[in-house]
């Protein structure tokens, strides 16, 4: 995994929780149709609620793959993405 400077980023300061939901979604539709494995949200890390929201999203998102919060700043969530050549079982088990 590596992340530089030209990451997609998705900043979420500012937003309610029902807003942020959407902006993920979105985010991770763009950047699956964009071939991008790897993208960051930002969502501070002063209160959690972004946060959870955050993590909570990106759990029921069948595109993505892994999430994890960024070791070196705890504000943002790195997360590993389905390309467009994944296969993607939906519903099957």
């Amino acid at each position: 995994m590596l992340i530089t400077s030209k990451t997609p980023k998705l900043d979420l300061h500012n937003e309610t929780q029902a807003m942020a939901e959407v902006l993920i979604n979105r985010f991770i539709e763009d950047n699956y149709l964009l071939n991008n494995s790897i993208i960051i949200i930002i969502h501070g890390k002063s209160t959690n609620i972004l946060t959870n929201k955050t993590h909570e999203v990106l759990k029921r998102n069948a595109k993505v793959i892994n999430y994890k919060l960024n070791n070196w700043n705890l504000g943002e969530t790195i997360v590993e993405i389905r390309t467009k050549g994944d296969a993607i079982n939906v519903g099957k088990n």
